[in-house]
């Protein structure tokens, strides 16, 4: 009990739920690992009874959460309702030089005004010494105070005190597959004997509950409570808009959108701080409703490229797509910096650092100095290589080779760089350092470390492990040409970057070029060696088992701490973000439930033996939110799988774009059917596929199957899983022909394949994808999981119907991508003649 408890207080789950019916615990090795993990103690009883005394102790002592979220135009956290009378909060912005710190009072006594933050003030009444007035019913929903299923009416005394299951801003927080967790690790809520209800609002979207209160004459620091809080009404919200019609507090004075220190002072107690995130109540939205090309970037060579895609073939994919095809965005693959090598993991998803761009995307002519480089042979001689490389993948079947490319141009680099700057570069140059600052120097000492040890800097000597040390201070001053190439290199990234969204703008594109960004990083990259105390070591980000997986998943990736970044302000996070989206129209956020929960795998046992872990989702999404605001970006999150309940809707309040591909939308809780069109959510980008899955074409012709037959992956016999997916199949093309979307009738792959998107087209989504791969008929998955060399996975070209590599200039070429993309070109409206009104002067 003991232990359950503790774990329950740090976010860890001692059983989960893989289906409504089924709960399975988690081994207590896992739970006690996954704690240690996490600096907490609990490898004997009595280490179990010292943490859960010292974690309720902290939490009872305290009024502020390391963070707290404020949501504009929405009601206030419960910690900063449940302040105590005569409370005096300062407020220092992030922006320090911007805006001055701001001071508030909770008054003391009388009459408590409050004001509707749709601009209607109202005065409410509530007692000193009294419990606050709380009242949150909206269109039937219950009201706060009153037991919703079994739950602790607002000022009912529980015993053991800490909040479990409400987040640090007050509004209720998914548990993990049922059990009620914290959404801060290590945080709990203070000034409330109970959590409050969660407010089920309309259409299964949760309103933000106003807090509970201490029962009358309850204690948070051992004397009676006395707070004066107005009513609070919160409204449900609807998708995006999550307009709450709510009142605050008249002594609330909100600071403008950012993450700030507050800091308050209440009678007889010692001063408290904490982060406190301030944002907007969504993320910008696509202006229209679009459609645009999906790529793996690697795979688009042109004929100028050296072995595989680049930067210069993306912002020319832009320019052409949105010019000539009405395309309003193209979606990447991460563009990540990936672990230096040979051979390097060719997994985007696997990077060394996220928070900075791979140089092997540039292309080297567009770079200002190539043409000032002395020795022009030498620079002649490297092309003349990489067409070889190129003409290898494009006409030999030869795979692409990332290290070979990668080889050719970093010798090329060397070069460039040796050219002077010019005055206006240099400058540029000099502010991009200065804006990266630290974290650009470390990533760029990782680099010039891991030439010299190797690409994992565990195994690097002992006083380089720590970033920090004397040891590295010195190599860092003995290798500072090569740090400044690296540097170098990500600026010159960046500015490719900013090239190919500024093609993209520029050729009519409401949105952009859409980033991706991955779950995590590499465990011996350089993100990793830079932030080590973000990272909880020994542990492996995965999934359970599942119905399509019975063994689990162990992706290798090390995951963020949650206590970590609430101690830091989430300044890991929000740095990602920002490095991330200052080239984005939009970014696409890969198992975007991680912001919510991870799965955790102790090093050395089976995926089996992992259990969830919680973040602060509303910190997390906050963060995002602003972010994404600042940069004017677009957000969508790949929410495929398996997702818990209530995390779906929590990302459309928040304008979060989720991912609906046509094969698995069907009436999973019904008649088990393909859902029909206007079935489908409007808040999503809607695709045929993934990277991750067949192509439309392999689909429809059941190659999938015979490819997975042929690597030993189908765990029924062939034929069964064939006539399985054959019916599968079958029954949606019978839809589609039903509505008219299949005019040349079965039979005819390419027809079916425009039916298809006939039929993302009839939905509501805001965006529609198309698999570039597909505007051609290419037939084999870029990646497969479950395997690894027995799969070229991640160094496939695009190909055509037959298999053979298709370039950039013949793909635009061709005649079948242009008939499936008529398809998709917009239609004029009609002029209609208007008819003037009886009287009207002509």
């Amino acid at each position: 009990m003991g232990l359950s408890r503790l774990a329950a207080l740090h976010g860890v789950a001692t059983s989960y739920s893989p289906s409504a019916d089924v709960t399975v615990p988690v081994p207590e090795g896992t739970v006690v690992a996954v704690l240690a993990a996490l600096g907490v103690d609990a490898g004997t009883p009595q280490a179990v009874r010292e943490a859960l005394a010292a974690a309720e102790s902290a939490a009872g002592s305290r009024l502020l959460p390391p963070t707290l979220v404020v949501w504009h135009a929405e009601p206030l956290p419960a910690a900063l309702t449940a302040l105590p009378p005569g409370t005096e909060l300062t407020v220092r912005p992030e922006e320090a030089d911007a805006f001055p710190p701001a001071r508030m009072r909770v008054p003391t006594r009388g009459m408590v005004p409050a004001v509707s933050v749709t601009g209607a003030p109202t005065t409410v009444s509530a007692s000193v010494t009294g419990a606050p007035t709380v009242s949150a019913s909206v269109a039937g929903a219950p009201t706060v105070g009153a037991s919703v299923s079994g739950a602790p009416k607002a000022g009912a005394s529980v015993p053991a005190a800490p909040t479990v299951g409400v987040s640090a801003s007050g509004a209720p927080t998914a548990g993990v597959d049922g059990h009620a967790v914290p959404s801060v690790t290590g945080a709990l809520m203070t000034g409330a004997s109970a959590p409050a209800a969660p407010t089920t609002g309309v259409d299964g979207h949760a309103v933000p509950s106003a807090p509970a209160a201490p029962a009358t004459g309850a204690s948070v620091t051992g004397a009676p409570t006395t707070t004066a809080t107005p009513t609070t009404t919160a409204a449900p919200a609807t998708g995006a808009a999550a307009h709450a019609v709510a009142s605050v507090p008249a002594w609330w004075d909100e600071p403008p959108f950012g993450v700030h220190r507050l800091t308050v002072r209440s009678p007889g107690r010692p001063a408290e701080s904490c982060t406190l995130v301030v944002a907007p109540a969504a993320v910008p939205q696509p202006p229209a409703r679009s459609h645009g090309f999906l790529v793996q970037l690697y795979s688009l060579l042109s004929a100028r490229s050296w072995g595989m895609g680049d930067l210069g073939d993306l912002a020319d994919l832009a320019s052409w797509s949105g010019r000539s095809l009405g395309a309003g965005f193209v979606q990447v693959n991460p563009l990540h910096a990936a672990v230096l090598g040979n051979p390097t993991d060719p997994s985007p998803y696997r990077p060394s650092s996220r928070r900075f761009p791979d140089p092997v995307h540039l292309h080297i002519e567009s770079v200002p100095e190539y043409g000032h480089v002395p020795d022009q042979a030498a620079l002649d001689e490297l092309r003349r290589r990489a067409g070889e490389l190129s003409d290898a993948v494009l006409n030999k079947g030869a795979l692409i080779d990332r290290d070979a490319v990668w080889a050719l141009k970093r010798q090329a680099l060397a070069l460039l760089v040796e050219v002077p700057l010019t005055p206006g570069r240099r400058a540029a140059y000099c502010d991009f350092l200065a804006e990266q600052g630290q974290a650009l120097e470390d990533h760029a000492l990782w680099c010039a470390l891991a030439e010299v040890h190797g690409s994992d800097w565990h195994a690097w000597p002992a006083g380089l492990r720590d970033p920090r040390s004397k040891e590295t201070a010195r190599a860092r001053g003995e290798l500072l040409d090569r740090v400044d190439f690296h540097c170098r290199l990500a600026w010159l990234t960046d500015t490719q970057l900013a090239d190919a969204q500024r093609a993209a703008r520029d050729a009519g594109m409401a949105v952009g070029i859409v980033h991706d960004l991955a779950v995590g990083v590499h465990p011996g990259g350089a993100d990793t060696w830079a932030q080590q105390g973000a990272f909880a070591h020994g542990m492996s980000v995965g999934a359970p088992p599942d119905a399509f997986n019975a063994r689990g998943q162990d992706w290798g990736l090390p995951p963020w701490r949650p206590d970590a970044l609430a101690a830091a302000g989430y300044a890991p996070y929000r740095g990602l973000l920002r490095g991330i989206l200052r080239r984005a129209g939009a970014l696409r956020i890969d198992h975007v439930m991680g912001l919510f929960r991870l799965w955790w795998v102790p090093e050395g046992c089976p995926p089996t033996e992992g259990t969830y872990v919680t973040h602060d989702a509303e910190a997390m999404l906050a963060v995002l939110v602003l972010e994404a605001h600042r940069a004017g970006a677009v957000v969508m999150g790949e929410d495929l799988g398996t997702v818990e309940p209530g995390v779906r809707e929590a990302l459309a309040r928040r304008g979060v774009l989720g991912t609906s591909v046509l094969w698995f939308e069907r009436d999973w809780s019904g008649t088990g059917r393909p859902l029909a069109p206007e079935e489908w959510r409007e808040g999503c980008l809607a695709t045929a596929t993934t990277h991750d899955l067949p192509s439309t074409a392999a689909r429809l012709t059941g190659d999938h199957v015979t490819l997975r037959h042929r690597l030993g992956l189908l765990t029924r016999p062939l034929d069964q899983e064939r006539t399985a997916d054959g019916a599968d199949t079958a029954e949606w093309l019978r839809l589609l022909a039903r509505l008219g979307m299949l005019p040349e009738g079965g039979g005819d792959e390419e027809a079916a394949v425009r039916a298809v998107h006939r039929f993302l087209l009839r939905t509501p989504a805001r965006m529609a994808g198309v698999w570039l791969p597909d505007t051609i008929g290419d037939r084999r998955p870029q990646n497969l999981p479950g395997t690894w060399d027995q799969y070229p996975n991640w160094r496939l070209p695009i190909a055509d119907a037959e298999g053979h590599p298709v370039t950039l200039e013949e793909l635009a070429a061709s005649p079948r991508l242009h008939r499936l993309m008529e398809v998709l070109r917009p239609r004029e409206e009609p002029s209609r003649t208007r008819t003037a009104p009886p009287g009207a002067r002509p």
